[in-house]
Parts: structure tokens; sequence; C-alpha cells
């Protein structure tokens, strides 16, 4: 990645200064911001050069992000400038309200959740954390989920049937944590009784995907009536990286590993993996955060709406036929 301060600019007029964070391949997007920031550190009448170089970075994102390979799609998912859970709780969620401990063994900050409402509708959401600099991403531990957080997670679906209110969740985790603590507390045995509880619920469940779906820690919270992913996320059992280190034992075949396990939500939602696609704006989440958000509770509010019609019985019976059929169109 390259660190780059670049100008927030409100039209023409420089406002504030701010690091962001270009990925290798948008190098000359990088260029471009750098020749912005030049030319108003400068002074003087910038106006125009400086709109015509606004234009040019618009017209090369489009460009560059209409012809995204797997792994590029990778590395915006993990971007570490793309909104997290608490960024969409913030943002369309109010009156929330954080449920804490699994009443068993702790709480689990990689995994948050709570009570709260989305246009007026009380909704349970849950979703993994990862933090947003070094400190935070310690405390949430990248996001990566220990038992503890997993049965915090059928704690709040079992809440959410008793009090007929809809589950929303938040998936963005390379994967469930490895440790040895985790392991000798039943991760396992954790991930699949979450997963076993989403395909029981008698309630609405919605799935978005919003940057990295990683294996079972994914699927933990995911098994949705609905799920959905942003047009850049990532979904797969397995990272790209672990993938060619396990084919190729050769680290440097990431890229053909991202293509040929199919992880992209275009790939998927043509796979039936996943229901809907979630447009980005252009140069992704990560570059308007306010956007990708709003986009994001539209399409739940459509799903819950949708969903408020079906028969709880229905929801299960059509929920576990949903799941079971991943696969059969490609025997």
């Amino acid at each position: 990645m390259i660190q780059a301060e670049t100008e927030t600019r409100n039209g023409s007029t420089s406002a504030r200064t701010s690091t962001h964070t270009y990925l290798e391949f948008e190098r000359s997007i990088a260029e471009l911001d750098n020749q912005i920031e030049t030319l108003l550190e400068q002074g003087g009448d910038t106006a125009s050069t400086v709109a015509s170089i606004e234009a040019k970075i618009e017209t090369r994102l489009e460009a560059l992000y209409k012809r995204l390979d797997p792994w590029q799609k990778t590395q915006i998912a993990r971007h570490p400038a793309r909104p997290h859970f608490s960024e969409y709780v913030d943002g369309i969620v109010s009156c929330y309200t954080a449920l804490s401990g699994d009443r068993k063994f702790g709480d689990d900050n990689a995994l948050l959740g709570g009570l709260g409402k989305i246009r007026g509708q009380s909704v349970v959401i849950m979703g993994h954390e990862k933090g947003n600099d070094t400190e935070s991403r310690i405390r949430h531990n990248f996001g990566m989920t220990r038992p503890e957080g997993y049965r915090k997670a059928v704690r709040l679906m079992d809440m959410a049937e008793r009090f007929s209110i809809p589950v929303v969740s938040f998936v963005d985790t390379a994967g469930a944590y490895p440790g040895r603590g985790a392991e000798e507390r039943g991760q396992a045995e954790a991930i699949a009784r979450s997963i076993d509880r989403g395909l029981s619920l008698r309630v609405p469940f919605i799935t978005v995907i919003v940057g990295e779906g990683g294996s079972g820690g994914a699927v933990a919270i995911a098994t949705a009536d609905k799920v959905m992913m942003l047009e850049h996320s990532i979904y797969s059992v397995i990272s790209p990286e672990g993938c060619a280190s396990i084919l190729w034992r050769d680290g440097a075949k990431v890229q053909e590993a991202a293509k040929a396990m199919k992880i992209t939500a275009q790939d998927l939602k043509r796979l039936k993996i996943i229901d809907r696609i979630i447009k980005e704006p252009v140069g992704g989440a990560h570059r308007s955060p306010d956007t990708a958000i709003k986009s994001v509770e539209v399409e739940i509010v459509k799903a819950m709406n949708a969903l408020k019609k079906t028969d709880k019985e229905a929801l299960i019976m059509q929920r576990r036929e949903k799941f079971l059929n991943i696969g059969r169109s490609l025997m």
C-alpha cells in the first residue's frame, strides 16, 4: 500500500489534510492527488486546473474499477479505511444499545452486537469489528472471533426470536481466531451452534458481507434469508494466501488462487451463493464511506420489508433449502 498526504476538498477549496492509503494498483491516482496537493500549496488561481485533474481522477477511477481482478478486489475488501461494523451502526442504527458477554465465559470484542432501530424498525444487529487503528485493532483482535463471540451471537439470536425482532449481521473477518485458548474453549462447536441457530431462526435474518467473509468465522453469522455483498467484498472458505500455500506451496501464487476460488461478489451471485450485490461508490467504499453506508441501509430496509410477509415456518424451510441447494447446480 502507498501512504500519501492528500487534501480533502470542498469544490476547489482546501478543507483539511488527511492521510490516504492507496493500493498498489492505484498508484496513478495517488500521483494525480499529489499534483492537486502541490497546486493547493502553491496558492493562486488554481481552481480550473484542480477541477480538470479531479475530473481526470474520476474518469481513471471508473476505468480502473471496472476491470478489477479477484486479487485486486481482495485488497479492496481489506482496505483499512473501508467502513467497519461500528461505522455502520453509527450511520444507520438509532437507539443502539450494545449487549455484551455470552453468559458462559466472557465478552469478545471481535464480534459486537445489540439492539437498535433501522428507520424505525427494531432489529437485533451484530457484526465483526476489525478496528481502525493499532490500538483498536488489537482490542478487537482484528475481527477474528473467539468461541465466546459466537456464543454471544447465539444469545442475540435467541433474544431476537423471543421478541420477534429481525436479525441483521455484518460480516467482515479473515476467519475465526485459531489460537490455542479459542480451540480449548470449543471454537468449532461454537461456530457450528451459531450456524445451526441461524438456520432455525423464526424471524427474518439478513446478512451483509461488507469486507472479508472468511471461512466458518463468516458463515457462523451468515446463514441468513438474504445474503448480500458489497460490490468489492470477498467471501471464501480460505484466504487466497492460504489456498496458494496449500495447493502450490508458493505464496506468490495468490493472484492465481484468488481467480480460481471464485471469491468475488460477481462470481458468488452467479453461483447462487449470495442473493444480491450492493453497488459501491466509484473507487470503493473506502473512498466514500457515507455513500456506501447509505446504500447498505437502503438494501437492508428493502430486504426486511420483503421478508415481513413470509410465515415463520416458511422462513425456516426456505432458508434451509437455500443453503442445502448451494453447489447442487454445479453437480
